[in-house]
């Protein structure tokens, strides 16, 4: 069979010779096959670093080199800018020689780029789901200009879109579009991370009639250095300016600067305000021991030239570099090659781990990835669950489900995206003016996410809105956009789907530091950039707040949430807690930390009971169970045991424990009741509030109620699933 580097376009194999590659890798062969010998949507999901970006674009550039289209041939659909950003260079690079224009439309590019492409509509634009609803909604009457002639739509990283929010927008966008360009291009999702093939398919096809073929990779096998250790972090310690000692930093410091030292290092935190402390206390101490400043932080509130900064400087293969970032480092965005990985606590999901982990261990190196736990020391005061190392169980499972299953966590969308429905209404009427209930309810209900809303939903929604006055009647008994909506609608917050923050620009003799959510006041300390400033003005009105250097703690930090954990990951930890079973990659401390603990599980009967009593009338449930399944244990407690257990309240750290105060109500008696929820009927509206109405996505404020209470029960309970655990207990 001919290879397919023959058939590729000659300004792409003079680029391949160029570039000094011998031969195509595995991946972009069958990428070639599929795109140039189907008419099949492809689903490329190939570990990280083996050509993937590539494997797309050769093709889909051959394709429209060989017959060109009469306009945008192909949309890049990236989930941050800074990945869109990155494969604009690598595109435009390899696009020298070819007369294929490459466009990147965000929220950084300016203005006079994107009206060069309205006015010649040609090439491959890349594109956030914000930046294609903004299109959506301001360019409706040019879409068939622009778009008409569409051939190919690539969406990097699905694993991030499947299942969330803007994952279902972009398959209404894409949905919405080929309605009004009356075009429906092939499909190209990518991915290293996924667990379920056959999930990702169904997405990928979501509103079409074409076939998915994903192609069979055989997984080339690479070397993996593992590390896990743990630290008892002391308190704040105080040095005194000059002093240099090791002593005066923690250990748990020491540990995370001479894993970094002289490296290409990348340190990922699940949150931001980790992410700035960790860089000021690297900073501190090798300012301290004369070291250069080498030291960066890379989050969505920093501002872009920071950003900017950070991956030239990870980029630059002459100097060490390291910087700490949240999951904007996670995605696909080529930093060369990296020495080491360094994870703070445990990782949300096995996904993520492997999208880190894939970071390094490029051009044939092995794969270094250190974790590093850190927890208070005991005081002695603590309850039982308290002293379970929870971060460090964490880690141990979701090293284990890859090294043992290759397991990675399967994605299930939202039955009841309301806030969606809400958006894409208002969207559609914007972009189309006013159209009959009729006409609108056949423009957004069959698009693919609200396949599980009735028509008597979407007429209730619209009667809402109408009382609400975001939706007016007209005359002729059309709808048109309210006057209370015109307001959110025209605002550019409207075209994301994740919720609002009210951002506060950080500025320090007149350099942009960032941004920060919570509003600070005059003299609190923040952290930014990896340094530790001190409020001196905050201007309301225009949501500025001005900083000079400081020293010391940060007094502000970001809000955040580390998401669902899924259950299979509690009962790995269950397991890594009650098995005698060594893990190689222990350093001493992590393996003294679990001996600890599995000497204290051992002794408090954790292998033989899921409730222990603690002192008073208290008793600990450890689940087991993602979180989930524990959200809907703790609602079955507050609200539908409460009377018969005499329940004074239910507290805990959510999945990992809850702590039950009880009356004179026995261990015995709440064992039982959770129990009998196997062998009740007991109905999910039982697990709400009577006036409880749960708010969680950006416009439920505008759903009916009862709309949202449905969708709380389905969508973030699940009686059945905790049915089926607590059978076991």
């Amino acid at each position: 069979m001919t290879s397919p580097y023959y058939r590729l376009a000659p300004f792409i194999q003079e680029f391949i010779y160029s570039q000094g590659w011998t031969d195509l890798r595995p991946v972009q062969v069958e990428a070639c096959r599929v795109l140039f010998d189907t008419d099949a949507h492809l689903l490329i999901a190939a570990g990280t670093a083996s050509g993937k970006t590539e494997a797309a674009f050769l093709p889909v550039l051959t394709r429209l080199h060989d017959d060109p289209p009469t306009t945008v041939g192909a949309i890049y659909i990236g989930p941050i800018k800074a990945l869109i950003n990155d494969q604009f260079d690598r595109l435009t690079d390899l696009l020298k020689q070819a007369e294929i224009p490459v466009w990147a439309w965000h929220g950084d590019v300016v203005q006079s780029r994107k009206k060069n492409l309205l006015k010649r509509p040609k090439g491959i634009l890349q594109i956030t789901p914000e930046s294609l609803e903004s299109l959506l909604i301001n360019q409706s009457t040019e879409l068939k200009r622009l778009f008409g002639d569409l051939r190919f739509v690539i969406i990097d990283e699905i694993h991030a879109f499947i299942g969330s929010d803007r994952g279902a927008q972009i398959l209404c966008q894409l949905s919405r579009l080929a309605r009004l360009t009356d075009n429906h291009p092939r499909r190209i999702g990518l991915s290293a991370t996924l667990g379920d093939y056959t999930m990702a398919e169904d997405w990928l096809r979501s509103g079409t009639n074409r076939p998915v073929i994903t192609p069979q990779i055989p997984a080339k096998p690479r070397t993996i250095q593992l590390a896990l250790e743990h630290f008892y972090t002391p308190s704040l310690i105080v040095r005194a300016k000059g002093d240099t000692r090791d002593s005066t930093f923690s250990a748990y410091q020491r540990y995370l600067f001479d894993q970094s030292q002289s490296r290409k290092c990348l340190i990922f935190a699940n949150g931001r305000s980790e992410t700035e402390t960790v860089i000021a206390s690297l900073r501190q101490i090798a300012e301290a021991k004369g070291f250069p400043d080498v030291y960066h932080v890379h989050h969505g509130s920093i501002a872009a030239p920071l950003r900017e900064a950070a991956e030239t400087a990870m980029r630059d293969r002459t100097s060490p570099t390291v910087t700490a970032a949240t999951v904007t480092f996670e995605m696909g965005i080529d930093l060369g090659q990296l020495d080491r990985v360094i994870q703070l606590e445990a990782p949300p999901s096995v996904s993520s781990f492997l999208q880190r982990l894939g970071r390094s261990g490029r051009r044939g190196s092995p794969a270094d990835m250190r974790f590093v736990c850190a927890e208070d020391k005991p005081t002695g005061g603590e309850s039982l669950p308290e002293l379970i190392p929870w971060q460090l169980l964490q880690c141990i499972a979701v090293i284990q489900l890859y090294l043992e299953e290759k397991w990675i966590e399967p994605i299930a969308p939202l039955q009841y995206p309301f806030s969606l429905l809400y958006q894409q209404t208002l969207s559609t009427l914007v972009a189309l003016g006013e159209l009959s209930p009729a006409a609108l309810a056949q423009h957004v209900l069959p698009l693919p996410p609200f396949r599980a809303i009735s028509q008597d939903d979407f007429r209730q929604v619209l009667r809402h809105l109408i009382e609400l006055d975001h939706i007016q009647r007209t005359p002729e008994n059309g709808l048109i956009i309210g006057m209370t909506a015109e307001r959110i609608v025209k605002s550019f917050k409207f075209y994301a789907i994740f919720p609002d923050t009210e951002d506060y620009a950080v500025w320090s003799d007149g350099v942009e530091l960032g941004s920060v959510v919570v509003q600070p006041a005059v003299g609190d300390r923040l952290s930014l950039a990896g340094r530790t400033w001190e409020v001196v003005e905050v201007n309301h009105s225009r949501k500025v707040i001005q900083v000079k250097s400081a020293i010391g703690a940060s007094t502000v930090s970001w809000r955040g949430s580390s998401g669902n954990i899924h259950t299979r990951i509690l009962q790995r930890m269950r397991q890594a807690l009650l098995e005698d079973m060594d893990y190689a990659y222990l350093q001493p401390g992590a393996k003294a930390r679990l001996a600890a603990a599995r000497k204290l599980a051992q002794k408090e009967g954790i292998a033989s009971s899921h409730l222990l009593p603690l002192e008073g009338n208290a008793c600990c449930i450890l689940p087991w169970a993602g979180t989930i399944a524990v959200r809907t244990l703790e609602r079955l407690l507050r609200l539908h045991c409460r009377e018969a257990l005499k329940i004074k309240g239910v507290s805990g750290r959510s999945p990992y424990f809850l702590v039950v105060n009880m009356g004179k109500c026995k261990t015995t008696s709440l064992y039982h009741e959770i129990k009998s929820i196997t062998n009740r009927a007991i109905e999910a509206e039982a697990l709400l509030g009577d006036d409880e109405v749960p708010k969680l996505q950006k416009y439920d404020e505008f759903i009916p109620p009862d709309l949202l209470r449905r969708a709380f029960t389905v969508d973030y309970l699940d009686l059945a699933a905790l049915g089926d655990i607590v059978k076991d207990w």
